[in-house]
């Protein structure tokens, strides 16, 4: 089966990935929120570091529960600093808790942070090249949560945020994921 350029074939958790979850849309809160915060721990680095790690941030993160990680405080953030498990940036992690106010504040706007974040494609998939890294919506959903305070979600981490939680649909053309949506 052809694959997207981008998958490591020499790891399983990579194939899987790409396999089912990359680009399959998510409507589940807390699916969307888990995808935020570890987009937004990869700025500056791979993806597959992230991925490497998921299982470690499930458990220092109390499995990405967003009402405990709203209350974290200094201490939480010291003992955070100390899993080398995860990715250890104060600031990154200062800004998942910040991140998270703001999140459940849009659940309670919209309802749910699926809604807000679908509204912006009228709940519709977009199909894009697959060699792009941010496009006009991805600059305008950087914008907007930016604009409500958000830390570390430029236009290209949304977009690759984006294309995680199947908003938009870059496969490449020969990869086997997207002969079967054409």
């Amino acid at each position: 089966m052809k694959r997207c350029f981008w998958v490591n074939m020499e790891n399983p958790l990579y194939v899987d990935y790409h396999d089912f979850e990359w680009g399959v849309p998510k409507y589940d809160d807390h699916e969307l929120y888990e995808l935020l915060i570890l987009e937004m721990f990869q700025a500056g680095l791979s993806w597959e570091t992230i991925l490497n790690k998921r299982e470690n941030f499930r458990k220092a993160f109390d499995n990405f529960n967003h009402q405990k990680i709203v209350n974290y405080d200094e201490d939480k953030i010291n003992e955070l600093m100390q899993d080398k498990g995860i990715i250890r940036n104060r600031r990154k992690i200062e800004a998942m808790i910040n991140n998270t106010k703001i999140f459940m504040g849009i659940q309670k706007e919209y309802g749910s942070f699926a809604n807000f974040i679908w509204s912006f494609t009228d709940n519709k998939v977009i199909i894009t090249d697959s060699k792009v890294v941010s496009n006009e919506l991805s600059d305008t959903i950087s914008k907007e949560l930016r604009k409500r305070g958000m830390k570390f979600v430029g236009t290209v981490i949304i977009y690759s945020y984006l294309q995680a939680i199947g908003v938009i649909n870059s496969h490449d053309n020969d990869c086997f994921k997207m002969e079967n949506t054409l």
